[in-house]
């Protein structure tokens, strides 16, 4: 009853916004805006989620990754993961971190150093030359090793990363994918999607494109829905590293009122059946709710993970993540049997690769064009 309560609170706090906007849209500003805070006593945290009657436990198949595979991944047995899911959301599995300990630090140094790496596509090279953005965490550690909590300090190359893509890489231009434009997919990651996908029931789900997002704490995510793929039977799936996000689930309609809900570092989003073209959003970047400057489970190094990462290379990834979180999704383009259709001469001519219109910070969001995004924190 009183998240029922902090819920009509916070749509009616939203609803004194601008008239003629779309539910979600008011409840995108109201959980971005900065004077005031928004009351987050609505946000549902599925790691209390025994108390809200909306959140139901969610069936795993267990039998279909071993111990063995599960650990490889960096992943708990399945028996031992706590999933859930929503009544009125048929699809969606929210499964709150079920990472060994140490693993979460592999992954996010993954995102960090590995990943950026050419020949994968940054947003960085929008306006420098691959040489310049051939390798992010070389050009960046020594920066972020020495960086001091002064707001003035020149940002370095990975501070100034937005978003990488994986396999085929997904052009913000033309909202489309192609068959030309694609590198090897990552091995550890396919691997890792793999298993969580096999444990949602998604036995053949082939990991080929992946979008890294990196969030700082003035930065959000507009709303969306992801739709790209040809082939949407398949999941997204989604995973959380670092400071805690605000994520609004909507419905099929932009019109439809969204629900908020924590994202911590660690947590597994799935989105298939009817939920994998819902709308969704990002309005807020949080810091850690347990009051350090990471969350305990970024402390856990593992004893045995053949993977445990340099100290010196976590103590810069820890800096990092102090005020920051990154996001991996990964996603099946193709169904089986499928291929690209083929292009007009004119879709052969790349779009300009701009900002990915979904995705914004307090200082370039007046640069955006997309009116998803919320050009400034909005005051009551």
């Amino acid at each position: 009853m009183a998240a029922a309560a902090a819920a009509a609170m916070a749509m009616a706090a939203a609803g004194r916004l601008e008239q003629g906007e779309d539910a979600f849209r008011r409840l995108f500003k109201y959980y971005k805006r900065r004077k005031p805070p928004p009351d987050l006593s609505a946000v549902l945290d599925f790691s209390r989620a025994q108390k809200n009657l909306k959140v139901l436990i969610a069936p795993l198949h267990a039998a279909s990754v071993s111990d063995r595979d599960a650990c490889k991944a960096g992943l708990q047995p399945v028996r031992k993961w706590k999933a859930y899911t929503l009544a009125g959301y048929p699809g969606f599995t929210f499964i709150s971190d079920p990472f060994l300990p140490g693993w979460q630090r592999y992954w996010a140094q993954q995102c960090l150093k590995i990943y950026p790496r050419k020949p994968n596509v940054c947003n960085l090279d929008l306006h420098m030359s691959p040489e310049e953005t051939k390798d992010l965490w070389e050009q960046s550690r020594e920066q972020l090793r020495l960086k001091g909590s002064g707001k003035r300090e020149a940002k370095s190359l990975l501070e100034k990363l937005r978003w990488v893509t994986l396999g085929y890489h997904y052009n913000w231009g033309t909202k489309k994918y192609s068959a030309d434009h694609y590198t090897t997919f990552p091995v550890d990651l396919a691997y890792l999607s793999e298993q969580v996908a096999a444990a949602c029931g998604f036995h053949q789900f082939k990991a080929e494109a992946g979008i890294l997002n990196y969030y700082h704490f003035d930065s959000s995510l507009g709303i969306h829905v992801d739709e790209s793929e040809i082939d949407c039977s398949k999941p997204l799936l989604s995973f959380s590293f670092g400071q805690s996000a605000v994520f609004l689930l909507g419905g099929l309609k932009r019109q439809d009122c969204p629900l908020p809900m924590y994202m911590h570092s660690g947590d597994i989003m799935v989105m298939s059946g009817s939920s994998r073209l819902l709308y969704h959003a990002v309005p807020r970047i949080l810091p850690n709710v347990e009051g350090g400057l990471l969350p305990g489970c970024l402390a856990q190094s593992a004893a045995g993970n053949n993977h445990q990462s340099d100290e010196g290379d976590w103590e810069i990834c820890a800096r990092y993540l102090e005020s920051s979180r990154v996001n991996m999704t990964v996603r099946q383009v193709l169904g089986a049997g499928q291929c690209f259709p083929v292009e007009t001469d004119s879709e052969r001519i790349d779009a300009p690769q701009a900002y990915p219109q979904d995705y914004s910070t307090e200082q370039n969001e007046r640069k955006l064009v997309r009116t998803d995004v919320a050009e400034s924190p909005v005051l009551l």
